[in-house]
């Protein structure tokens, strides 16, 4: 046995444990780094192009919607802007050049039928004013060319079976536009709701309206319109109503508030409070104007939980918060991931969460039909759907 000194050797082991997590440190450490280079280069990898089927898109309509579409079809990976109808020559001038089309695909009103002729377009986006949009769907239809429609569908239920009747003769699909229906917060909190997060639902809140501006523009002529804020924004609430409850409701009573008799003339409603009944006893209170801004909130309430959204229908970033915490999905703009969607939806037949199809069109449609005759009678009105 060697005859070190007590502290030597308490030294001697200290100094070979320190040199262990020495060399432990720098052995992971060296992993590590090589993990991190892996990792790093994992996502350095490109993203595979997307090579499926392309749809061709004409919008009908170039005005500040029409833009706002095309503008987020430049993003899709699935859709194509190749085409253009408009009744303004100097509109289709201005786009042909901003957005690279074709001239032989620039239409004007009289002679937009010739698109059956044209194996460049797929599919025509309507964005024209309310209505309008019965004549050009099914002059669409007519072309043989698949019919994308802006909502509120037509102006009343008839129009919409008159449109659903010619898509269907021509073989041609109808969808409605949407958007929310693709939108990630919303689509979260749909399913949060399937999955029974929320419990037996209760009730639902929709408040949609602004202050509208110009007096002479067309959402405030009832011919064009169909009516005012009700068949703008206030469709929001009604469609919102459905696929935040997941039932369509069977009652609704209604009163309109009317300030300004000038500029909301007979038939185009400037405030309305609305409130539904559903099959599974759940109510909802709902309000459409074209006279408050600071609105645009949904509030779902079950007997597990809720979900509060404000903005819940803009254009920008959705915002909102579920018993469980905020919503936290990604923001992208809500025409490109409903163009893409669609184009999945006509040329690989996709099911969407919530429908865009005609039906989902004329129904909200017979919806609207039942407000404005609980408006008109003062009463309880059942609904009736097709």
């Amino acid at each position: 046995m060697h005859n070190f000194p007590f502290h030597s050797l308490t030294k001697q082991i200290f100094v070979m444990n320190t040199r262990r997590q020495f060399l432990q440190k720098i052995t992971g450490s060296a992993v590590a780094c090589t993990l991190l280079t892996k990792t790093s280069n994992l996502t350095e990898v490109a993203p595979v192009p997307y090579d499926g089927p392309l749809l061709r898109v004409a919008i009908m309509g170039l005005g500040s919607y029409g833009t706002r579409v095309a503008d987020a079809i430049k993003d899709c990976k699935k859709a194509k802007l190749v085409g253009v109808i408009s009744g303004t020559p100097a509109k289709i001038s201005e786009w042909q050049k901003k957005y690279n089309i074709d001239p032989k695909n620039c239409y004007n009103y009289e002679n937009y039928s010739e698109i059956k002729s044209n194996p460049d377009i797929d599919a025509v986006y309507v964005i024209t004013p309310n209505g309008l949009h019965k004549q050009h769907v099914i002059g669409v239809a007519a072309a043989g060319k698949h019919a994308i429609c802006e909502k509120p569908m037509a102006i009343s239920v008839k129009e919409c079976n008159e449109m659903i009747d010619a898509c269907n003769k021509a073989n041609v699909k109808l969808l409605i536009g949407y958007r929310m229906h693709f939108e990630p917060k919303t689509v979260a909190v749909i399913n949060m709701r399937k999955n029974n997060e929320f419990g037996k639902i209760l009730f639902f809140q929709g408040l949609t309206g602004f202050k509208i501006g110009d007096p002479a523009q067309w959402r405030l002529n009832k011919e064009l319109a169909g009516g005012g804020a009700m068949m703008d924004i206030g469709i929001y609430s009604v469609n919102g109503a459905r696929y935040m409850t997941g039932e369509d409701p069977v009652w609704v009573t209604a009163q309109e508030i009317k300030t300004d008799q000038v500029k909301f003339k007979a038939g185009v409603d400037e405030t309305i409070q609305f409130q539904f009944g559903f099959p599974s006893g759940a109510g909802a209170s709902c309000l459409s104007t074209y006279t408050m801004n600071n609105l645009d909130r949904f509030f779902l309430n079950g007997d597990k939980g809720f979900v509060e959204m404000q903005p819940s229908t803009g254009y920008g970033p959705i915002a909102g918060k579920t018993h469980l915490g905020p919503l936290t999905q990604p923001h992208t703009t809500h025409q490109t991931i409903q163009m893409d969607e669609m184009a999945q939806i006509i040329l690989q037949n996709k099911t969407p969460v919530v429908p865009v199809d005609g039906i989902e069109g004329r129904r909200d449609m017979e919806i609207i039909a039942a407000i404005y005759k609980a408006v008109k009678s003062g009463k309880k009105v059942n609904i009736k759907y097709a």
